[in-house]
């Protein structure tokens, strides 16, 4: 088994940005980075499926969505992706990034933007630091990476294992999933 959703960048744009609007100030990237992976979370605890599609890794500070951690530190290696974030979403000035200019939410159904606002809600008062021991302790599947390691990869059959999914509810996931990226390329087949 291997669950790889694929990565939907104008959506994590604007998961990002409603985050960012909600806040009303620069952000800490650390305190993003938390609320990000809190919400991709709990989607797939509530409906099986990821908000950004993105894959998952523990760092030292807890659990990461590790293509938009690369989007914020302007690493990422899909130019037109890193420029589609640049656009709307600040590079970082003293580890805080800001909202350049709203990308809207046509890529966010209702559901996806009241999961956001509670989570918003849950931990807009913790500091990155208390927000990221927060994630140690309540994710299971994050692990503190060996020294020297910047980070490991956290497989999404391991998280679905940590919210209580069998291992047949992991089997119908990845077909579900697999089924979709065949349709969505053959859909935008050119």
């Amino acid at each position: 088994m291997s669950i790889k959703f694929q990565l939907q960048p104008q959506k994590s744009v604007q998961v990002a940005a409603m985050f960012l609007r909600l806040h009303k100030q620069p952000m800490h990237h650390l305190k993003l980075m938390k609320m990000l992976y809190m919400a991709d979370r709990r989607s797939l605890e509530q409906i099986d499926i990821t908000i950004t599609g993105d894959r998952y890794v523990s760092m030292e500070f807890g659990p990461v969505l590790s293509n938009v951690y690369n989007l914020i530190k302007g690493e990422y290696s899909d130019a037109a992706d890193q420029i589609l974030w640049s656009t709307y979403i600040s590079s970082r000035k003293n580890h805080k990034i800001n909202l350049l200019k709203d990308p809207g939410n046509s890529k966010l159904c209702e559901f996806e933007e009241d999961l956001i606002r509670d989570v918003y809600e849950d931990y807009k008062d913790y500091d990155r630091f208390d927000l990221a021991e927060e994630t140690h302790n309540l994710f299971p599947e994050w692990q503190k990476p060996p020294e020297g390691i910047g980070s490991i990869p956290i497989r999404i059959e391991t998280t679905l294992q940590a919210i209580g999914r069998t291992d047949e509810d992991i089997r119908e996931i990845e077909e579900t999933v697999n089924r979709y990226i065949y349709l969505d390329r053959v859909l935008h087949a050119h």
